[in-house]
């Protein structure tokens, strides 16, 4: 199921291309030392996901693809560009749902579209009300944000990261708020809406089961600094079952090169 960073270079045409990318992060009385030397690519509708503890850096690294952030040394490619800011071609979903509240459903999917300039009011309310069917929200679009639970609220935050169709989705550990059968629902959705849509995914997560239901590759990223130390690619069918005896047959594998990686040098452990 591992394979080194060469086996695994993407075939299909390369939409992201993260080159040799370090970031330090300087405050009063510390210095983090979060990516050192990371190197990655995806492929045109590849769903990728990033996995390791906390305070690795993937979500550094995220930020940075984002142009949220910027790195201190190499560079991150769209479509053969160099990232330098934001923008519409790369949507990023977090881990809050950060919606209006003073706006309903569907205006909040609307606002979304306001990156498509080019369509007049009545094709942006086609767009949105097309996305709210594709995540299972048609009957809420003038429900309220305070009236939805927090599942329906990330299916919200989705459809309005979708909505502007952009090339890449960003997603940062957007389901570890939620509670377990809400997960469970949201992993059945979004595999379902990449199998129609394609897109391609970026998607930060410490779950390690959750990146094995999700991700065609994992990219196991060690603690700081970050680096990538593994890469695995899942082959099992899809829609996954989280509970699966597969599943967790493939995120015990992936448990142990994390708990190697993360054993003291000289430990049994990474022996």
């Amino acid at each position: 199921m591992s394979a080194t960073h060469e086996e695994l270079r993407p075939a299909a045409p390369l939409k992201l291309e993260v080159e040799h990318v370090s970031k330090t992060f300087h405050a009063k009385h510390a210095t983090t030392h979060a990516l050192d030397n990371v190197s990655l690519t995806v492929g045109e509708g590849e769903f990728v996901c990033l996995v390791g503890p906390s305070g690795c850096g993937k979500s550094t690294l995220l930020n940075i693809i984002a142009g949220l952030d910027t790195a201190d040394s190499g560079r991150v490619l769209a479509d053969g560009q160099p990232v330098t800011g934001p923008g519409r071609d790369r949507m990023v979903m977090f881990q809050e749902s950060a919606l209006f509240p003073w706006l309903d459903v569907m205006d909040n999917v609307l606002f979304g579209l306001k990156l498509k300039p080019n369509l007049n009011k009545r094709e942006r309310n086609d767009v949105a009300a097309f996305y709210l069917q594709l995540v299972g929200l048609e009957k809420f679009h003038r429900a309220n944000i305070h009236e939805l639970s927090g599942g329906m609220k990330q299916r919200v935050a989705l459809a309005r990261a979708l909505a502007p169709n952009p090339r890449v989705l960003l997603m940062d550990e957007p389901f570890a708020a939620l509670d377990a059968l809400t997960r469970e629902q949201l992993y059945g959705d979004i595999q379902s809406i990449w199998q129609k849509r394609r897109k391609t995914i970026v998607f930060v997560t410490h779950n390690v089961r959750e990146a094995v239901c999700l991700g065609e590759r994992v990219l196991l990223f060690s603690p700081r600094p970050g680096r990538i130390e593994e890469e695995f690619r899942v082959d099992l069918r899809r829609p996954r079952d989280i509970n699966s005896v597969n599943l967790a047959e493939h995120a015990t594998q992936i448990m142990r090169s994390l708990k190697r990686h993360l054993a003291p040098v000289g430990s049994e452990a990474a022996e």
